[in-house]
């Protein structure tokens, strides 16, 4: 039996702008996807999941899900009519469009198979397999959700445009930092938002530049406060991020909603994080009591989860 596991993710900084190549910050979570692989007498394989998950995400990613699994094992040339075996998705991490959910479940399964076939794989090349499996939920993914899913910690990315290995840094903080996630319970298409922002930027390339010139300098002043640890700077740069977005039409009325609620009661920061027009938003919390507060306003408001978790270490 193979096993293998991959870590959920937070953008803090860096949606749809880290497609071009620009810079994004992001955050691995404790809560992660966990798969195990059995071997069975007939040819073929199967995925059974049993991943928590909002209602209709399964639904809604079904096909994407199965098309990633077919090009995980093409990638690691598998042949399925010589050997059998079921995958078994588990674990706490909570599938929700936002915060790595399909990462985390191809860093996972390619770890699973790493172990059950011997293939000898390093965090490198599990990386490189997951971001295969990611083109089934995304088409052109940036490779940051997999690279975070795969390393854990706080990852500074850049995305190669010119099709080569992307960079990344782990940047490591002297404390952690309090995260609110909390989730509209609607599933968003990536592949369909993604591909709406892109039809965006054709249309309009000046406008495109403009909004990514500002985000490029925000981006900047983020990483340097978030290692000076200077989170009200932090969350100010978070809310400015959040305006982009909305300018970039993948805000919600939800989403801007439970983005004010968690402003109004302390957070010092709040913004969408991952594809938009559904998912989650985050909210930075400037201490624990300040957080179980923010939770407490959101639920609520009826928000379909509320999360906490830390990140930065």
């Amino acid at each position: 039996m193979g096993t293998g596991s991959g870590k959920g993710k937070v953008i803090l900084f860096g949606e749809h702008f880290v497609v071009y190549g620009l810079p994004a910050l992001a955050a691995g979570i404790a809560s992660e996807t966990t798969a195990r692989l059995t071997r069975v007498r007939s040819f073929g394989h199967s995925l059974v999941d049993n991943r928590p998950a909002m209602p209709g995400y399964k639904k809604e990613k079904y096909e994407e899900q199965k098309a990633s699994l077919e090009m995980i094992l093409k990638h690691l040339n598998i042949d399925t009519t010589r050997v059998g075996f079921q995958i078994d998705l588990e674990g706490d991490l909570v599938c929700a469009s936002g915060i790595g959910a399909s990462a985390a479940s191809c860093v996972a399964i390619v770890r699973a198979l790493n172990d059950e076939f011997k293939l000898g794989l390093n965090d490198e090349q599990v990386n490189e397999a997951a971001y295969e499996g990611e083109k089934g939920y995304h088409g052109t993914p940036s490779g940051l959700d997999n690279t975070v899913s795969t390393y854990g910690g706080l990852v500074w990315f850049e995305r190669d445009l010119s099709g080569g290995p992307p960079k990344f840094k782990r940047l490591n903080l002297d404390r952690a930092m309090h995260l609110v996630i909390a989730a509209t319970g609607i599933t968003a298409s990536t592949k369909v938002v993604v591909d709406d922002v892109r039809a965006k930027k054709e249309a309009d390339p000046e406008w495109f530049e403009s909004i990514s010139k500002v985000y490029k300098q925000l981006v900047q002043n983020a990483k340097e406060s978030l290692i000076k640890l200077d989170v009200q700077k932090v969350g100010d740069l978070m809310n400015d991020n959040h305006e982009l977005l909305q300018q970039l039409t993948v805000s919600s009325r939800q989403l801007d909603n439970m983005v004010r609620i968690a402003r109004e009661n302390g957070a010092v920061g709040s913004k969408i994080t991952g594809t938009g027009r559904g998912g989650n938003i985050i909210a930075l919390a400037p201490d624990e009591r300040t957080m179980k507060k923010i939770v407490t306003a959101l639920e609520n408001a009826k928000a379909a989860g509320v999360w906490t978790t830390t990140f930065g270490l």
